[in-house]
């Protein structure tokens, strides 16, 4: 790496022209550059607040200047979140060479690769949807079953089905998913199966458990907004449904259920445990 100054006309400009690796490039040694956390890969994180507004003029010409300034420092990867309150940002950064990664409610999330001679190692968005089904089995041997008022499965009971949260078990997924839909409560007691099928949800794979839950108490108040009607339905008349087994997934899963009522299937059950050095409680499922 060499650091010279430019002629006279770019001294007064206070540039300095630094070559790294074969490229050349120009930093405004006086130009502030971006406020920046150094992560654990060799790149770096920027954090863009919303309370701190900034045109898309000065942005873009500290973005280029922090660039070249983590290029001389052998930096990697660069992280940007942009806060919705600062998408008029986002074109300066794509002129810059930077890439959408992923986007949430609040925020968007873009990136760029600062080596030109190696392929970025940047890993993608997270590439699976994760949901559950909920097997709930009272003390007559029925099950629990709702009718959906919209979607593909609509005139066809079903067991309780969801999306499990960010930050949530799924062990926890299956029992919020039974109270929102049905109104009971439910304690977890076993994972008998998943499924994985891919270009499911804007492209993404999805991961579908189907979990057997515990009824803690027996009165259905059904949920108005999504829910067409809840029952409890004897076990055999729910896995005899002819639209039900038209669908070689909801055949299989019927064909679980019942074993299980018959004690002829074991589970998994969740079993606390915690994650590398962390101390934050997960689970492992296991029929040991």
């Amino acid at each position: 790496m060499f650091i010279t100054p430019f002629p006279l006309f770019f001294q007064q400009l206070k540039l300095v022209r630094i070559e790294v690796n074969g490229f050349y490039e120009a930093i405004d040694i006086n130009m502030e550059i971006l406020e920046a956390i150094e992560d654990n890969y060799g790149g770096v994180t920027v954090n863009m607040k919303k309370e701190d507004p900034m045109d898309s003029n000065k942005f873009h010409t500290m973005l280029r200047t922090s660039i070249s300034q983590w290029r001389l420092e052998g930096k990697k990867g660069v992280w940007i979140k942009l806060p919705i309150e600062l998408a008029h940002l986002v074109d300066a950064a794509v002129k810059e060479g930077f890439w959408y990664h992923h986007a949430e409610a609040t925020y968007l999330m873009l990136v760029y690769w600062i080596p030109r001679e190696i392929p970025h190692t940047i890993p993608a968005n997270a590439s699976h949807r994760v949901g559950i089904g909920a097997f709930v089995l009272n003390n007559d041997g029925q099950v629990l079953v709702v009718k959906e008022k919209y979607g593909k499965n609509t005139g066809t009971w079903k067991l309780p089905t969801g999306v499990v949260d960010e930050g949530e078990d799924i062990c926890t997924a299956a029992v919020r998913e039974v109270q929102e839909e049905t109104g009971l409560e439910t304690e977890f007691v076993e994972l008998l199966a998943f499924r994985q099928s891919h270009k499911s949800f804007f492209g993404k794979s999805d991961l579908f458990f189907i979990c057997m839950l515990k009824p803690l108490n027996f009165t259905i108040h059904k949920q108005d907004s999504e829910i067409e009607d809840a029952k409890w339905m004897p076990i055999e008349e729910y896995a005899g449904q002819p639209k039900l087994n038209q669908s070689e997934l909801s055949k299989t899963i019927a064909k679980i259920c019942v074993a299980k009522k018959e004690k002829q299937y074991t589970g998994f059950s969740a079993l606390p445990t915690t994650t590398g050095h962390s101390s934050k409680k997960s689970y492992i499922y296991s029929n040991i």
